[in-house]
C-alpha cells in the first residue's frame, strides 16, 4: 500500500484556508527556532534547522517570517520548548502518533487525553503504537523530476532505501539518520525537492472503508492538529477510494 496516504492528499486540498495557514506558519516558524536554538543558527551548518527552513519554504512561508525565527533563537529570548511524543488508538482502534513541542507539559498531556477520550479513542504510554511505525526520512518530488525509472534510479543513487511513485509525484524513503546526506545527494541529480521531513511511517496501514469511522478519525486529527502545541499527527491508516471519494 502507498507510503503516503489519501488522507494527507484530502487535507491538503480541502485546506481550511487562512486559520490552518497561520497556524502552519506557526507550528513552522516554532521548530525553525527549536532547530537554531540547538545547533547553529547557519542551516548550511545545521542539517535539522536546514530541513525545518525546507519544509517552511515548501509551505510558502514568507522569508521574513523564517529570518524572524532564527533571530528570536540568536536572540536568546526564544521560549523553552519540550518535544514530546504521544501515541494511542483512534477510533476503531487506528494507532496515532501526535508529535508536539510544549512550554508547558502538563497542558499538553491534558488537551491530548481529551481529544482522545471524545472521540472515543484512548491515549496509551509512550511505545504502545510506535512499534507499528518505522521512523524514516520522507523526500517528496513532483511528477515532473521524471519517470519512476529516472527517480528509482536517482534513490538509489543517494542511499535511500525506497520510492512510491504515482500520478501525482515520487516519495522517496531513507534512514532517519540519512535524510539530510540523501536529500543533498538527490538536489544535484533531480533538483530541489518538494519536501524533506522525518515521518513516521506505518508499516502496514488499516484501509478505512467505512465512512463513518473515516469521518470521527478526520474530527479527531482535525482537532488534535488545531492545538498550538502539537506539531504533526501520523496515523497507521489509509482510506479506500470509495471513502475518499466520499470525504
Amino acid at each position: 500500500m502507498a507510503g503516503h496516504s489519501k488522507w494527507a492528499n484530502i487535507q491538503h486540498r480541502k485546506g481550511r484556508q487562512d486559520a490552518i495557514r497561520s497556524k502552519l506558519f506557526s507550528k513552522l516558524a516554532k521548530e525553525i527556532t527549536v532547530a537554531a536554538k540547538m545547533g547553529d543558527p547557519d542551516p548550511e551548518k545545521n542539517p535539522r534547522l536546514r530541513l525545518a527552513v525546507k519544509e517552511a519554504k515548501s509551505n510558502s512561508v514568507p522569508k521574513d517570517v523564517i529570518d524572524r525565527a532564527i533571530k528570536k533563537a540568536i536572540g536568546g529570548d526564544a521560549e523553552n520548548y519540550d518535544e514530546i511524543r504521544y501515541e494511542g488508538y483512534g477510533p476503531n482502534g487506528i494507532a496515532l502518533v501526535v508529535e508536539a513541542m510544549t512550554d508547558n507539559r502538563n497542558r499538553t498531556a491534558s488537551n491530548v487525553r481529551s481529544y482522545f477520550t471524545k472521540s472515543g479513542g484512548d491515549l496509551g504510554q509512550t511505545g504502545s503504537v510506535s512499534f507499528m511505525f518505522d521512523r524514516v526520512g520522507e523526500i517528496k518530488y513532483g511528477p515532473e523530476a521524471g519517470d519512476a525509472d529516472t527517480v528509482m534510479m536517482a534513490a538509489i543513487e543517494a542511499g535511500a532505501d525506497d520510492v512510491d511513485s504515482d500520478d501525482e509525484g515520487h516519495w522517496i524513503y531513507c534512514a532517519d539518520t540519512a535524510l539530510n546526506e540523501v536529500s543533498t545527494a538527490l538536489e544535484g541529480s533531480l533538483g530541489e525537492s518538494e519536501t524533506a521531513k522525518l515521518i513516521w511511517k506505518p508499516q502496514a496501514p488499516t484501509e478505512v472503508t467505512d465512512l463513518e469511522t473515516a469521518q470521527k478519525l478526520m474530527r479527531l486529527i482535525e482537532t488534535l492538529e488545531d492545538d498550538d502545541d502539537v506539531q504533526n499527527v501520523t496515523g497507521n491508516f489509509d482510506l479506500s477510494d470509495e471513502v475518499a471519494a466520499q470525504l
